[in-house]
């Protein structure tokens, strides 16, 4: 089954608390640790990703921290997905890994079905926006 990685969901909790935090104000890696229970190393790096790639913006000093780079209707899930995993999630190996990883590939009678369901995921990953999780 499709699993979106910890590093996916870390990121997306961190988002969601970034956008709902509003006015400006800038929230800090150890903040969304404490609250949310995430382990505060593998957050900093989802968040430096996140920041590289102009989402987020860092402001760094003794009152730094991150805050949204833009507005949340305008943030797709898959790119923050792509950002974070490099790729967006494969529900089959042969997708993920190639034809050749797998023994079936040549008579497999679910690949064209499962190609159909990946699109589908993939369509609703291009349109979701951070403001829907918020």
């Amino acid at each position: 089954m499709l699993r979106l990685s910890k590093k996916v969901e870390y990121g997306l909790i961190a988002l969601r608390h970034i956008a709902i935090c509003t006015n400006g104000h800038i929230v800090t890696a150890k903040e969304i640790s404490e609250i949310y229970h995430i382990p505060y190393g593998l957050l900093a790096k989802v968040l430096q990703k996140l920041a590289k790639a102009g989402l987020i913006f860092s402001h760094q000093g003794v009152h730094g921290g991150y805050k949204l780079a833009g507005n949340p209707s305008q943030v797709v899930v898959s790119r923050i997905i792509s950002t974070i995993e490099g790729t967006t999630p494969m529900i089959a190996q042969c997708m993920a890994d190639g034809p050749e990883s797998c023994g079936v590939f040549d008579t497999c009678t679910i690949k064209s079905p499962l190609q159909k369901v990946q699109a589908n995921i993939e369509q609703v990953f291009d349109t979701m926006t951070l403001a829907e999780i918020v």
